[in-house]
């Protein structure tokens, strides 16, 4: 099946049938989604904020009202914190085999309602059909494969040997109770859905709040989960401020688990907050982004190059925390490179991604528009040469929304701080280099560890790069991106570094692990008589 869906992604732009699909879901949503009043659901129960409510605009063109949500207060948060702690114990003793059957029809549902469920995703982030409906795959397939890897290991339960005479040992992993998960805008569905369906079908009861910059696609994946089986109140939907919602979940001892995506400096706010505040250790499973870079050699494909680099940088606005940002181009091939990079990057369409030829959509928001333009005005200012791109795009349609171009920089300094900030926008940074140690070097030199990647048809090159890169997810020669695309089952997304504090990627066999403790259980039974 996961093959099944690689070969869907990857073919869907000559897929008409999708195409008619995505067109029609996108007018459902426009019917029956946007400019509505959305509560939070916590024990089940529809909850309206006394606090008000807070507009969700989309940022395609900000006139669209996606729908207005719940500015939930503390006590709604501290509420649906009880509510998972009390649904706690049914849900973990419920049989492994029962939850796995809830999270296959998970999977069912949502490839019955990809097409609504990609539509929206567009309209709330920005992001392109291919892009949207990938989202949805790619949430199918966790589902599915977390199921075979729990079936695989046998609910991780598992004999041992006897530590003396008569002794019956094994060992068990069990849930800690009601975790808190904390989903980005970027990836919506699936970052949500692979942090709540990790906790869920290892027994831990959930509340979810997504980002408000996205809650629509998180409320349907609450839907989704509790349509396939999952009892009111072993999982709860928040939505409103961080502040309030980060004050009340890292002093709350009902707290057992906090998972987290998004920046590094919330994450280790949490990190630190959580552990400082709890009366004992509790796990936290944290993604922090970013500042992922590809290295080509004289001996690489440049063609081959070019395309993944192309892909990993601009694909969905560069706001992904595998993003290519470093490009480092070995200085004799530099100026071939270089040519091909700019004429590839001309011929992404920058537009609405609700039109099928849209490559790059809108960046989300005011703030990452005036980050765009605060580094490009950084660079200039500090001798930076903007190769392509560099402009907001404010002329018709785009003027309702916030669209830039793709930009490629070169020129700076090594240890400038566009070298080592993660951006979120599609601003590519290029370096030469002399020789492959070099290079590795100036990788390496960053406090982040997430994706990095290699173009080179030599193998001595490659193996060298494969031993010394100091990041968690590395890519050689890889066409379709060369920092991005990872997928459950096949990459393990794990970050080393500042992008990640378990050392376990989602989508890899031991990700199950971060949500669970060991309890081992000896019995110890009656010698039979000589």
């Amino acid at each position: 099946m996961s093959q099944e869906r690689k070969i869907t992604y990857v073919t869907m732009l000559a897929d008409e049938d999708a195409h008619s699909m995505f067109e029609k879901a996108l007018r459902k949503v426009e019917q029956e989604y946007l400019g509505k009043r959305y509560p939070m659901y916590i024990g089940g129960r529809e909850v309206f904020s006394e606090y008000g409510e807070f507009e969700d605009r989309s940022p395609i063109d900000t006139s669209i009202i996606v729908g207005y949500f719940q500015k939930g207060g503390r006590e709604h948060i501290r509420e649906a914190i009880s509510m998972a702690d009390e649904n706690f114990s049914k849900w973990a003793n419920l049989d492994w085999r029962e939850r796995i059957r809830i999270m296959r029809r998970a999977s069912e549902l949502i490839d019955e309602r990809k097409y609504e469920i990609a539509a929206v995703i567009s309209y709330e982030v920005g992001k392109n059909r291919i892009e949207a409906l990938a989202e949805c795959y790619e949430a199918i397939d966790a589902l599915r494969y977390y199921a075979k890897i729990m079936e695989e290991n046998n609910g991780y339960e598992k004999e041992l040997g006897p530590g003396g005479p008569g002794e019956r040992c094994r060992m068990v992993c069990k849930p800690y109770g009601a975790w808190v998960i904390i989903s980005p805008f970027n990836f919506p569905f699936m970052l949500a859905n692979g942090m709540i369906q990790g906790a869920l079908i290892t027994g831990n009861t959930v509340v979810f709040k997504p980002t408000s910059e996205a809650p629509l696609p998180g409320l349907l994946l609450y839907g989704v989960f509790i349509d396939a089986g999952v009892p009111p109140g072993v999982l709860n939907y928040v939505t409103g401020p961080g502040d309030v919602f980060e004050d009340e979940v890292v002093t709350n001892e009902k707290v057992a688990g906090i998972a987290f995506t998004g920046s590094r400096d919330v994450g280790m706010r949490l990190y630190r907050r959580f552990n400082s505040s709890q009366s004992y250790p509790k796990p936290i499973v944290l993604e922090m982004g970013s500042k992922n870079p590809v290295i080509v050699t004289s001996k690489a494909d440049v063609e081959k190059a070019v395309q993944g680099i192309i892909r990993g940088a601009f694909g969905y606005g560069g706001q992904k925390c595998s993003a290519t940002s470093r490009v480092y181009v070995q200085r004799d091939i530099s100026e071939k490179f270089i040519k091909r990079l700019i004429e590839e990057t001309k011929k992404l369409e920058v537009g609405d991604p609700r039109k099928r030829s849209t490559f790059i959509g809108p960046i989300i928001n005011k703030r990452a528009l005036e980050s765009f333009m605060n580094y490009i005005e950084m660079a200039r200012r500090d001798g930076g040469r903007i190769l392509y791109g560099g402009r907001v795009l404010r002329d018709g349609e785009y003027g309702k929304g916030f669209y830039v171009e793709p930009t490629i920089i070169t020129g700076l300094k090594r240890g400038h701080e566009l070298y080592s900030r993660e951006l979120f926008v599609p601003i590519l940074i290029l370096d030469m280099f002399d020789s492959l140690d070099e290079a590795l070097k100036e990788a390496n030199n960053t406090d982040y560890g997430l994706t990095a990647g290699i173009f080179s048809e030599d193998p001595t090159e490659v193996e060298y790069f494969l031993k010394n890169i100091e990041f968690g997810v590395v890519y050689v020669n890889r066409r379709g991106g060369a920092t991005t695309g990872a997928w459950p089952g096949a990459q393990t997304f794990v970050g080393w570094k500042a992008s990640g504090a378990t050392g376990k990627g989602v989508g890899g066999p031991n990700y199950l692990l971060s949500y669970m403790r060991e309890q081992s259980i000896t019995i110890v039974e009656e010698e039979r008589a000589k």
